[in-house]
């Protein structure tokens, strides 16, 4: 059984055991979470939600907080004599999928 959810305005397509990355969450590692904006849930019978599927919950557990590799934003104008370097690394949560309810 598969679902896609709705989390910090990305659409995820989730299964039971799988490890995910989604944007940072306010919860401490080893809480439950609960993603409630599920989308879509396939398996045996589909459902599809519009927008959302009622009663339809997928839990998962925080497994760490972290942040992703650096990019570089470098702006620049040509012979204005205009350059600026930034660096930004994006916050994250790793979570594992533990159960898909429809």
């Amino acid at each position: 059984m598969y679902a896609i959810i709705e989390t910090g305005g990305k659409q995820l397509k989730v299964e039971e055991g799988q490890t995910i990355y989604v944007e940072k969450l306010d919860a401490a590692e080893g809480e439950t979470v609960t993603f409630d904006k599920v989308l879509f849930v396939g398996g045996d019978s589909v459902k599809v939600g519009a927008p959302y599927v009622d009663g339809a919950t997928v839990t998962g557990k925080v497994e760490k907080h972290g942040r992703q590799k650096k990019i570089i934003v470098f702006k620049y104008k040509p012979k204005k004599n205009y350059r600026k370097k930034q660096g930004h690394r994006q916050p994250y949560t790793k979570v594992t999928i533990e159960k898909v309810q429809g």
